[in-house]
């Protein structure tokens, strides 16, 4: 469970695990109501295995919260962003790039994903974004991430990458300022 004991109110989100696979996820107040949901509800990939000691979690303020794993059969990152409002929409990313995988590395309180053109990164307090470009298109395969992006360095002034362009692997980086 991550919370955040220093906001008035400790925000929290968790994931219970089940047979080594997540069951559902969880999120609220300390001192109010929990709110649930199926996991497969929100990734229908009933293969998908998940570490418990190895989540990733950000209770934000009372807005929302993040949650960041990695597939333990294949390495995918995922990303769930999920509002404590009942009305809020929640974001999931199968393309999450964390410290969980050894080759990556991103400063905490960030969390960065590629959509297959650019590392895109975003600070998890307060929603400001930076983004390097690979100048082209790479059709990742996101549960062979190091085929195409074999490791990562990201810290809130910048971004490095080794990725594969075309057949050649290339080291691309870029300084950042978030907006």
């Amino acid at each position: 469970m991550f919370r955040n004991n220093s906001h008035p109110l400790t925000p929290f989100v968790y994931i219970s695990p089940n047979n080594c696979g997540p069951d559902s996820i969880g999120r609220g107040y300390q001192s109010g109501n929990t709110r649930k949901l199926a996991f497969t509800s929100l990734i229908d990939n009933p293969t998908l295995k998940i570490n418990p000691s190895k989540v990733l979690g950000f209770a934000g303020d009372t807005s929302y919260a993040f949650l960041l794993f990695n597939d333990c059969i294949t390495g995918r990152g995922y990303s769930i962003k999920l509002p404590y409002a009942p009305n809020g929409s929640v974001s999931i990313l199968g393309s999450a790039i964390n410290n969980l995988d050894p080759k990556f590395s991103v400063a905490d309180g960030l969390m960065a994903y590629s959509d297959r053109g650019n590392i895109l990164v975003e600070d998890m307090t307060t929603g400001e974004e930076a983004m390097m470009t690979f100048g082209q298109i790479v059709e990742i395969d996101y549960d062979k991430i190091h085929d195409f992006v074999d490791s990562v360095n990201i810290s809130r002034d910048r971004i490095w990458a080794r990725v594969k362009l075309g057949k050649e692997w290339k080291e691309l980086e870029k300084k950042v300022v978030f907006k």
